[in-house]
């Protein structure tokens, strides 16, 4: 430890492997090098098969010795909750892939429902088949949330490692070395050698450099496992003592009799333990060293032997029987005569152990057990009966402060029941081997390690009794421990036991289908609880869970049977009313799910799911205050919620609140960076707020994650199309429906995007191939209708807005479309009639009231255009248009003052609207000031324009020949007009503004008129 970790030249070791014999002196090697590094101000910590028996136990007694020497480890501590908390919901049940969850329904709805009404502004209030949708949504939220929560978490401690490595990389950067201990490596490797490799892999994080590592077992390492690290651990082989080593240490405890030292040597063949217990035994001469039988038991027999003080020998000899002492163990082992002998027998050299906690030397436990057993079975059953109802004792008194059902969930009473079954099974194996099998049931229903921990203790039972019908239990459990599922095949062996009671087996078929359940064997787990529930009717945890595995399935009628019949036993089972709660909400039964939730609140208030699932049901109710409180008091609960922080995420957001929406989600994607459904609503936040890049890059990221998801590839193409890009949205759009032929609103919205980019035939061949899909999308006729309408097709738009209306008679848009399509057909009275049924159903759509009011300006009704326009910028003063189309309507009426008003408001506002500029010089031209503002007009008249609107730049062309180019020729420019089929009402329009342009003298007034006479001698009028 003297080397710089950091060197290049000469770097310390790092690993070290301490192997050898049991007895060759590896722990107090271990204790050595402990103590060497303290002085050295390292912080250490040490475990062995006596402190833990899983991943989480070693990491837990890891941290827990660490924060002793150098404070609290509090990341650490925060991510044991977290792992407690998911173990202990377990399995949250919730939504599967394949039906649409309300909520996904409401996000999709909102996200895909943005844009004003406004013409030439298409539909997007209705772009999404708000199931056909959410069904994608639900995918992606399916990947990141109801398995795992399914699963609660069991067995996967990644969280907790890397908050671990997290704590070593904080110590280290305050101390010089940080040492990690692993005794009786040959017991630990079976569950810490596979989670140490990763560790050391760095697979949860960089392991500081001045993080030494030390096992010691009696094995070496695994040769394959291990190969990737075998240049990089320092072997430490230890051997027996050589005969000078020997002789050594007996002349420094005083044996120095040449026959005495001549047998120790014989006796012991130089094993570290059995020459220092022979050598405090002190024997005078050789034949006090009986060479005959096993020589661990002489060894021990003749260290007891030779202890002079008869209670010290009995306390010795007492204490060997119990698997862990601590003075209160020791206390009732010794008896009374014992007092004050508990500090002389810690100091023994085969006493080892840390904190509280001592336990004998594996081999010097063995002999004594041995010895009592054999020597005096009645003695040996006494006294295993004594300290079994010792610890009955002490576990009736942690039981009066536990409820029945919270007591397998607590240490203490675990540790008091397990030691009281291992004294009745030495008292009387045969006999309690049933009952014993029978807590081992429920222990299975704990995790792997406390089951690891309950099979290690039965297999010493059976080793300490050498009970004939105890090891063959003892070697099956074992061997089951080493499967791939131990703690099902466990179970298994445990039902074969004859004598299991109803209750027992009752359980262990619960346990078993909760397995199950977690796998996802969902018919198997059903059939576990039906055998479950015919053992014990009264189960009321089969019934529970044999409810959520009916949920999973969407069984909800047989869920709710079940979970009724559950709480008929059990009113106070929060969680049986949480989970009725859920299938309620499943099945759009909002009201029961919040009834049932509160009540399982008011039993439990710390039960974030609970909280977190009752936010979902008022969120699919718009209930967004409500949603957040619940969601925030569920995250006070569990901060490391990412779903829950996704979901507040969303409520924000169709709250309009982005900014709290996106701080929510990305929170949520810290917590867990493969959160596909939090990178999809996240991208839908930044679509609304009209962050278009930001948006299409976490739909892009969330595609990443999952490709296959045509939802969001459809949602992606939706944002291109939102920000102009057609191309790319057609491009997503088509993938989408490629991957999912079935998605119809992906279908229609490549339409839109065609209708947007006025490839009108395209946009129409999908709307209709999105029709033969589902006859009944009445946004995908009535936009279909638009298409047609802005192609100049005005019956085959009429035809399908009226179909629409049909559907849907309060389509308040489709009215506006009709009436829109009617006005540029010039059926201006019956523009009017649409106009005014949809004002009918919303009097606040300022556009339809614009729009009315320009199918009475083409009327000639002058007045009612003004009213029209008037009341729609009192709606909406933003309405540009109607300002502009108000000053004509004023000025076309002889209201020139009113007119300039307008006109003059309508461009100070809006300085580069090309409409407002025009509508401004024609004010100026009808008042004879046509030569001051032509230079103004040429700028105006050459301005560039959408070349995909051809009837646009048409018009801008002929006014040009008319007003400042007249060498172009007026019957050319009017045929080129003509020629892109406008309407009839924007032919209106054109008419009026020759009109007013005929009376003024001089050619420019002949050239209007000229104008307007082929226009109006065309066929089609």
């Amino acid at each position: 430890m003297s080397k710089d970790p950091l060197s290049e030249e000469a770097p310390a070791d790092f690993l070290f492997h301490v192997r050898g014999v049991g007895g060759v002196g590896k722990s107090t090697l271990l204790r050595q090098w402990q103590e060497a590094a303290r002085r050295t101000d390292a912080v250490t910590a040490v475990v062995d098969e006596n402190d833990v028996h899983g991943v989480q136990q070693a990491m837990v007694e890891l941290a827990r010795q660490l924060a002793e020497q150098a404070g609290p480890c509090k990341e650490f501590d925060k991510a044991v909750e977290q792992y407690r908390r998911e173990q202990a919901a377990q399995a949250d049940p919730m939504l599967v892939e394949g039906e649409a969850s309300v909520s996904s329904r409401m996000v999709t709805q909102a996200a895909l429902g943005a844009a004003s009404l406004i013409p030439g502004a298409g539909v997007v209030t209705a772009m999404a088949n708000p199931d056909a949708a959410a069904q994608g949504l639900d995918r992606i939220r399916a990947a990141s949330r109801t398995r795992a929560q399914r699963r609660g978490g069991q067995g996967d401690e990644t969280g907790m490692s890397r908050a671990f490595v997290c704590e070593l990389e904080r110590l280290c950067r305050r101390q010089r070395w940080v040492v990690l201990f692993f005794d009786t490596w040959e017991q630990t490797a079976q569950y810490l050698d596979g989670w140490l490799l990763r560790l050391l892999d760095e697979e949860f994080g960089p392991v500081p450099a001045n993080v030494i590592v030390v096992l010691a077992g009696r094995d070496e390492l695994s040769e394959r496992e291990w190969a990737p690290l075998r240049d990089q651990v320092a072997d430490v082989p230890l051997e027996v003592f050589t005969e000078a080593e020997t002789r050594s240490l007996l002349t420094s405890r005083g044996v120095t009799d040449i026959g005495v030292v001549e047998a120790v040597l014989q006796l012991s063949m130089g094993l570290p333990l059995l020459v220092e217990l022979l050598a405090l035994a002190r024997p005078r001469t050789s034949a006090d060293v009986d060479a005959g039988g096993n020589l661990a038991d002489v060894a021990v027999e003749r260290f007891v032997q030779w202890i002079t003080d008869p209670e010290r020998r009995e306390a010795v000899q007492a204490c060997a029987l119990p698997l862990q002492l601590n003075e209160d163990v020791f206390t009732e082992a010794a008896g009374p005569g014992a007092e004050g002998l508990w500090e002389w027998l810690c100091g023994q050299p085969f006493i080892s152990g840390r904190g509280d906690y001592k336990h004998y030397h594996a081999v010097v436990r063995a002999s004594m057990i041995r010895q009592q057993r054999t020597h005096s079975p009645q003695g040996w059953t006494s006294a295993h009966l004594r300290l079994a109802e010792t610890h009955a004792t002490w576990r009736a008194a942690v039981e009066e402060r536990l409820p029945e059902a919270k007591r397998w969930d607590d240490a203490e009473w675990r540790r008091h029941r397990l030691d009281e079954t291992y004294h009745r099974l030495c008292a009387h194996p045969g006999t309690y081997l049933t009952t014993a099998l029978e807590h081992l049931v429920h222990a299975a229903g704990q995790d792997a390690a406390v089951l690891r921990q309950w099979i290690e203790t039965l297999e010493q039972a059976a080793q300490d009794t050498a009970d004939t019908a105890l090891i063959p239990w003892a070697e099956r459990l074992r061997e089951a421990l080493t499967g791939a599922e131990p703690t099902l095949t466990c179970l298994g062996l445990m039902l074969s036991h004859s004598q299991l009671s109803a209750e027992s087996r009752s359980w262990a078929h619960t346990h078993r289908g909760i397995l199950l359940y977690r796998s996802d064997q969902d018919e198997e787990a059903l059939t576990e609880f039906d055998r479950a529930i015919a053992h014990n009717a009264r189960n009321t945890q089969a019934r529970a869970r044999r409810g959520e595995t009916h949920l999973w399935l969407h069984r909800y009628d047989q869920a709710v049977t079940d979970l009724t019949a559950a709480l008929e036993l059990d009113p106070t089972n929060a969680r049986a009313l949480a989970t009725r709660g859920e299938v309620h909400y499943q099945a759009d039964r909002y009201d029961q799910a919040v009834t049932d939730l509160t009540a399982a609140l008011e039993i439990d208030p710390t039960n974030a799911w609970a909280l977190a699932t009752r936010g979902q049901v008022h969120y699919q109710a718009d209930r967004h205050d409500q949603t957040i409180t619940d969601l925030t008091a569920a995250l006070e609960i569990d901060p490391t919620n990412a779903w829950a922080l996704a979901v507040r995420g969303d409520a924000h957001r169709q709250a309009d609140r982005y900014d709290q929406a996106v701080t929510d989600l990305t929170a949520a994607l810290e917590i867990d960076p493969s959160h596909a459904w939090a990178l999809a609503v996240r991208g839908q936040v930044h679509r609304q707020a009209d962050r278009y890049d930001q948006a299409v890059t976490d739909l892009t990221a969330a595609l990443e994650i999952d490709p296959t998801q045509a939802w969001a590839l459809a949602a992606r193409g939706e944002v291109h199309r939102q920000a102009s890009r057609y191309d790319q949205a057609v491009t997503d759009y088509t993938a989408a429906f490629e991957l999912d032929p079935t998605l119809t609103w992906a279908l229609a919205a490549r339409g839109e995007a065609h209708r947007q980019a006025s490839r009108y035939d395209e946009a129409v061949t999908d709307y209709t191939a999105a029709l033969e899909l589902d006859p009944t999308l009445t946004w995908a006729l009535a936009i279909r209708g638009q298409a047609h309408q802005q192609a100049g097709r005005y019956e085959q738009a009429v035809t399908d807005l009226t179909a629409a209306l049909e559907l849907d008679p309060t389509n308040a848009w489709a009215l506006d479309q009709r009436g829109e399509t009617r006005r540029q057909a010039g059926r201006y009275d019956e523009a009017v009639a649409d106009y005014t049924a949809a004002l009918e159903l919303d009097p606040t759509d300022a556009w339809a009231l614009g729009s009315r009011g320009q199918a009475h300006q083409q009327a000639g009704r002058y007045d009612q255009a003004v009213t029209d326009y008037t009341a729609a910028l009192e709606l909406d003063p933003t309405l540009t248009w109607a300002l502009a189309s108000r000053s004509q309507a004023h000025r076309q009426a002889g209201h020139r003052e009113e007119a300039r008003m307008d006109v003059e408001q309508a461009t100070e506002a809006h300085p580069d609207d090309l409409d407002c500029a025009f509508e401004k010089l024609m004010l100026e031209t009808v008042e004879g000031r046509f030569e001051a503002f032509r230079e103004q007009w040429r700028r105006l008249l050459t301005s560039s324009v959408n070349p995909q609107d051809e009837t646009k730049a048409s018009y801008l062309r002929l006014f040009r020949t008319v007003l400042i180019e007249p060498e172009a020729g007026v019957p050319e420019a009017t045929t080129e007009v003509l020629a892109t089929h406008p309407g009839n009402g924007d032919i209106a329009d054109v008419v009026r503004y020759l009109a007013e342009l005929s009376v003024l003298e001089g050619e420019l007034g002949e050239r209007a008129r000229q104008c307007h006479d082929l226009i109006m001698r065309r066929p089609s009028s």
